[in-house]
């Protein structure tokens, strides 16, 4: 069983998002945080006492923070590279770290500015700006740099996957507010910085296995094993448990993959707000259900079901209608051995192999079985017996299916419409109109009622 409706649910969640950070990652950001100076990146005349400008630095560092201040990111790169380069050895190391970071993740060289930003976050981004009325929103700028760039990264490395989940756990929880800055100001923006980090982190979290179901041929085993985990750390996130149910799907583990379907059109069927037809997932994944299990009945207990618990329970199992239909056949079986076999015999014989399967059984000692008597030849002292099978709830007249050829006549007239049982021997056979003829021996028929046959009517006597 293969499922694939809509695309990757935590990719398009990324996606879907990404052209609003990107946008605040330059621009919106700093008008959101304006109070906490981040339009201006300090400049020359800033510079606090200690730190001294090398002749001809001043002009360089003022035209760099002037173009990521306007949004020219990919000038401010050159004019970084070119500061580098005439000035290895700064005072303003920290500062000109600081405008790689956001001139690389504004340009969308989203690696460059992963790897810029890794010695701040790995040293702490309070301790790199300590300054009470900038450092906040100089930290929280690079800390946003590094989780709106980190899910732009197609393979990203261990290390930059070790940045980008730390600066998401430190933007999710960063609460240094800036000096001047009011508590409604501030509570908007730790807000609105919430969504990107939590999306960094699903994204991490999702990143092997979405790795695993890329190859050709897919991994599905260790996609699994990725989303499992995945799931355990951000239980509610429906994208994750919808890839899960596509990696187990891939492995045909059909019953704990219609669990995570359900779960995920259960719980959030937009999937994280990357479905706009929630519809469609809900009816997918109970189509899923009804083709695995035949009907959509135990559909509605296994909703209530999946919002308990991320994972299925151990030995969960949805009956498939194969394995429903071959209960139903042994218990029908059980309760109708001799209904059941003659319905297997009869099933062999009507089809197109019918005459071989009847050479197979001819002579051969057949289980006993059960039928209605209909008919009698000859109505008197009958020596064959005519049988119908009729099925549960059949309708219409009974029709003859089996002839009993009996080893002696009988000594009355046999009650019709009664049930016997009887065993014999298949001695003969037509397939249109369907008749199998069986020896049998009038001793052991089962359930026979014989009455005399009614005398003749003498003819009156003539008077003389």
């Amino acid at each position: 069983m293969t499922y694939g409706v809509g695309s990757n649910g935590q990719e398009a969640y990324v996606e879907k998002n990404y052209r609003a950070w990107s946008g605040m990652t330059t621009a919106a950001l700093a008008g959101l945080l304006v109070a906490a100076g981040l339009v201006q990146v300090a400049a020359a005349q800033n510079a606090p006492a200690e730190k001294k400008y090398k002749d001809g630095e001043f002009d360089i560092y003022s035209a760099a923070a002037k173009d990521v201040n306007g949004n020219n990111f990919a000038q401010a790169l050159k004019d970084l590279d070119n500061w580098k380069q005439k000035f290895p050895e700064t005072d303003f190391k920290t500062e000109r770290q600081f405008l790689y970071i956001v001139a690389y993740s504004g340009a969308g060289q989203f690696d460059k500015a992963v790897d810029a930003a890794a010695p701040t976050i790995a040293a702490g981004v309070d301790t790199v700006f300590p300054d009470p009325k900038t450092g906040p929103g100089e930290a929280i700028r690079v800390l946003f740099a590094a989780v709106t760039s980190i899910v732009r990264i197609p393979n990203p490395s261990a290390d930059q996957l070790a940045i980008g989940d730390k600066a998401a756990h430190q933007l999710l929880d960063y609460n240094r507010k800036p000096a001047g800055v009011s508590d409604a100001d501030w509570s908007n923006a730790r807000t609105q910085l919430q969504p990107p980090a939590k999306a960094a982190l699903l994204y991490i979290a999702m990143l092997p296995g979405n790795q695993a179901m890329a190859k050709n041929p897919k991994d599905c085993p260790a996609a699994e094993v990725a989303y499992t985990k995945a799931l355990g750390d951000y239980p509610d996130q429906t994208a994750i448990a919808y890839n899960l149910a596509l990696a187990l799907s891939c492995q045909k583990k059909n019953s704990e993959a219609v669990y995570e379907f359900q779960r995920s059109a259960v719980l959030d069927a937009t999937l994280g707000g990357t479905q706009p037809d929630p519809g469609k997932i809900k009816t997918f994944a109970d189509n899923a259900y009804i083709k695995v299990h035949g009907t959509d009945e135990g559909l509605g207990p296994l909703k209530d079901q999946v919002k308990l618990s991320p994972l299925w329970p151990a030995g969960f199992h949805i009956k498939t209608a194969t394995e429903i239909a071959e209960e139903n056949e042994k218990a029908f079986e059980q309760s109708n051995p001799e209904l059941a076999m003659w319905m297997k015999i009869k099933a062999a014989l009507s089809d197109s192999n019918g005459a071989q399967y009847f050479e197979e059984i001819k002579g051969a000692d057949v289980p006993k079985l059960k039928g209605k008597l209909i008919d009698a030849k000859p109505a008197c002292k009958s020596n064959t017996l005519l049988i119908a099978v009729p099925l549960p709830d059949a309708q219409g007249t009974p029709v003859a299916e089996i002839a009993l050829k009996l080893d002696a006549p009988l000594t009355g007239k046999p009650a019709l419409d009664t049930e016997v049982q009887w065993k014999g021997l298949p001695s003969a056979f037509t397939q249109s109109p369907f008749l199998l003829t069986m020896d049998t021996e009038k001793a052991a028929i089962e359930g026979l009622k014989v009455t005399p046959c009614a005398t003749p009517a003498r003819p009156a006597a003539k008077k003389k």
